[in-house]
């Protein structure tokens, strides 16, 4: 169930917020990592906490590592690995198989077989969450603080106005205002051709869908139901959150043209 590699400008920040922004970048789980600070902080402090959250998850979810913890654990069955995980790291490992069970297998970290274990779809988002967590808990002067890792992004502080990529161009089809503790995340195919799979089927999705993104306040959730919508193309993605209480916003760009959006906080100026 791979995403897109190179996802970094799906998703960036704006400007217009009236104090000067900083940002640093750098390479990390085959995309671009990045944080941004508006007003006064340390932004290589900061920087080196978010690496330190990413390194733990890489050694943990490296799914082409035979020796880390996933190469280890993926041939267990889902009661064997429960056992297995560290609590933080079970935390993203019962989220992917809830949304397999969720969504009756679209959404599947077993997709390449049973004795395999992929979290790509999930990780990411999930790893945002732990960087945002601790650069919150330093000093950081008070400044307002966004954390991107490949297009998955938190805002740890502040207020930050973000634009979703024109799936065709190099424009913004919307921008959404991040308020403090929200995620953000987009999957979507623009890149690497087909790469989003139907864990139900082992084939490219074909749900007619372009990118979908997904606001909400778990970059964990955000980045695996991302996953799931674009599996399940709008309709049946839409009733999956109804029935199982995602109180998200969602936007769907369609391969002709269409938005489906459930939130009017997608604004497209």
């Amino acid at each position: 169930m791979n995403k897109p590699l190179i996802v970094a400008v799906l998703a960036v920040a704006l400007a217009g917020c009236g104090a000067e922004i900083g940002r640093v970048e750098w390479p990390v789980m085959g995309t671009v990592a990045a944080v941004q600070i508006r007003g006064n902080g340390d932004i290589r402090a900061a920087r080196d906490v978010c690496q330190a959250e990413f390194n733990r998850v890489v050694e943990s979810f490296n799914a082409h590592d035979p020796s880390s913890r996933i190469g280890r654990f993926a041939s267990m069955s889902d009661d064997e690995a429960q056992k297995a995980w560290e609590s933080w790291e079970w935390e993203c490992v019962q989220a992917a198989l809830r949304f397999r069970d969720e969504s009756g297998g679209a959404f599947n970290p077993r997709w390449r077989g049973p004795s395999t274990l992929d979290l790509g779809a999930i990780a990411k988002g999930f790893a945002v969450d732990l960087a945002a967590e601790a650069v919150a808990s330093k000093d950081a002067g008070g400044a307002d603080i966004l954390v991107d890792l490949g297009g998955n992004l938190k805002s740890v502080r502040g207020v930050w106005r973000v634009g979703v990529k024109e799936p065709e161009g190099e424009g913004f089809v919307a921008s959404v205002k991040l308020a403090p503790g929200e995620a953000l995340a987009t999957s979507a195919e623009y890149y690497r051709g087909k790469h989003i799979y139907d864990g139900r089927t082992g084939r490219p999705a074909e749900s007619g869908v372009k990118s979908v993104t997904v606001l909400c306040r778990s970059g964990m959730l955000a980045d695996g139901l991302s996953t799931t919508l674009f599996i399940l193309g709008p309709d049946e993605g839409l009733r999956l959150m109804e029935k199982h209480g995602y109180e998200c916003s969602v936007l769907f760009i369609m391969n002709d043209g269409r938005r489906v959006c459930n939130d009017a906080r997608f604004s497209r100026d």
